[in-house]
């Protein structure tokens, strides 16, 4: 049996290495957690269900670099018969990740994977002043995220639509808002994707339908902002909390396994990086109550409302990655990691499928 864990400061971050296995059971005091913080216990527990050769698995892990709205308190893991385990940071990206291999299909073990994090309401106040004491976003960080990626063109079909969307809006925040809006007006929540969709955008628009879930819908706004040359960003991460808003639909506590859930930023000067979640207004449309909510009900409008500018921090967000290639593996790099994913025996292990890939995700409140 394997045990490691990484305790960190509330200040403190990752270090930039490909793969840095932390000595055994390293220890640190957790730092105490500001009022007004909530404090979560979350919990992954792994099992490769039939190893077939040489295994490897890949677990995401929250953010590690400190904000106003999450902080990562720690970080521990048992790792069975693993030859070598430890944290990873890939290059490109703010993408860390737990990292386990065995070489011996007949060594496979289970994982165990808990974190313990601190979160609290976010909200951005757009009808204020810019806040003065805001620190500004670096230029290469917000070059990073006007790029296109391989699912998230910006040119074409995708440049025309923002275009056409934001033809009589000026600055970046009026522009996001015309995106937004259009976003939740043209697209709707299909129950039938697979997890939380692909967020193909180029093949979303080239077909004419817009149906799917989170990554779907929102990689829609971030694209769309992108073409129109206004950093956006995906959040991907998972609902750890049951809503306190009255949003029914919108949180999840206890086995969270498939509560996944991607989100979205853009970034306005002066402001910093803006919370917004289109998809989930979709969701509370289609699941909040049996046969669906219109557009006009109050509960939807003021979802609406709400999330151009803020997320309950119910959720946690893991990374902001694309195109993730995952260290060690020869396959192709996957669209974002927000799910456990492995590989045995050369062949990658479809995450959504529990007959060869079984994991379960639990959280807990904690007292802070």
């Amino acid at each position: 049996m394997r045990r490691r864990e990484f305790l960190l400061n509330l200040s403190a971050v990752l270090p930039g290495a490909a793969l840095a296995a932390w000595p055994h059971r390293t220890r640190a005091v957790e730092p105490t957690v500001p009022p007004g913080w909530r404090v979560f216990e979350i919990v992954t527990s792994v099992e490769v269900t039939a190893p077939s050769g040489p295994t490897q698995v890949w677990l995401p892990l929250p953010l590690s670099t400190p904000s106003d709205y999450q902080r990562l308190l720690s970080t521990s893991w048992d790792a069975s018969g693993s030859r070598q385990s430890g944290l990873a940071v890939v290059p490109g990206y703010d993408v860390q990740l737990l990292h386990l291999d065995w070489q011996d299909a007949a060594a496979v073990g289970p994982v165990t994977l808990t974190h313990r994090v601190a979160t609290r309401d976010r909200r951005v106040s757009l009808g204020a002043p810019p806040p003065r004491t805001h620190g500004k976003e670096s230029t290469h960080t917000l070059e990073r995220y006007l790029r296109p990626t391989r699912l998230l063109p910006t040119d074409g079909i995708v440049r025309a639509t923002a275009q056409r969307i934001c033809a009589h809006q000026h600055g970046e925040i009026a522009q996001a808002r015309a995106l937004y809006e259009w976003v939740v007006d043209n697209t709707t929540r299909d129950p039938k994707t697979p997890g939380c969709g692909m967020g193909d955008v180029g093949s979303m628009l080239r077909s004419g339908y817009l149906g799917g879930k989170c990554a779907d819908i929102n990689a829609l706004f971030v694209a769309l902002a992108r073409s129109a040359g206004i950093p956006a960003r995906d959040a991907y991460g998972v609902r750890i909390a049951n809503s306190r808003l009255g949003y029914q639909c919108l949180g999840k506590s206890g086995d969270i396994s498939k509560a996944q859930h991607c989100r979205a930023e853009f970034y306005a000067a002066g402001y910093g990086w803006i919370p917004v979640d289109p998809a989930d207004v979709r969701k509370l449309m289609l699941e909040e109550q049996t046969g669906g909510l219109p557009m006009s009900d109050p509960k939807v409008q003021a979802a609406r409302d709400a999330l151009f500018g803020s997320w309950e921090m119910n959720w946690v967000a893991y990374n902001h990655g694309h195109d993730v290639e995952l260290p060690g593996s020869t396959n192709h790099p996957i669209p974002f990691l927000m799910y456990p994913n492995g590989e045995t025996g050369g062949e990658r292990i479809n995450s959504l499928d529990p007959s060869t890939f079984r994991y379960a995700i639990h959280s807990r409140e904690l007292d802070s």
